[in-house]
């Protein structure tokens, strides 16, 4: 079995709900994506995937999508008055923690075709959260 990894760096914010620890203020983190394909045959190129490949269509979307966004819970009060002031905000519907975050990339990697293993987040140099396909 062959694999690769792509590291993306990018920076969110966000606050956790229903969460009794530092955590549950708004803050912002430094985080790294290590997005690991697998393949058990190398294509036409001898590759699993090109690299390049995985920054053009994975990086591209966390760029426009996540990145230097607060990600907030659909119900988190900040919500409406951050839209209101035309702060960019990524809504989704569970607490917008490491491993949600991975499997949000996961499940967009998927989307676009890639053989994903796994979505690796480290939100902080010390810390990460990893989200596996079957």
């Amino acid at each position: 079995m062959y694999s690769v990894a792509k590291r993306i760096d990018f920076c969110y914010g966000h606050r956790l709900l229903d969460y009794d620890g530092v955590c549950k203020h708004p803050h912002g983190h430094n985080a790294v994506a290590e997005v690991t394909l697998r393949s058990g045959e190398l294509d036409g190129r001898c590759m699993v995937c090109d690299f390049g490949d995985i920054k053009r269509v994975v990086k591209a979307w966390i760029d426009q999508t996540i990145d230097h966004k607060m990600i907030l819970r659909r119900d988190d009060p900040l919500v409406k008055p951050l839209q209101e002031l035309g702060e960019p905000v990524f809504v989704v519907d569970d607490n917008p923690t490491a491993e949600s975050i991975a499997k949000l990339i996961f499940d967009y990697a998927c989307s676009q075709g890639f053989a994903v293993e796994s979505v690796r987040v480290w939100e902080t140099p010390t810390s990460h959260a990893t989200f596996h396909g079957d």
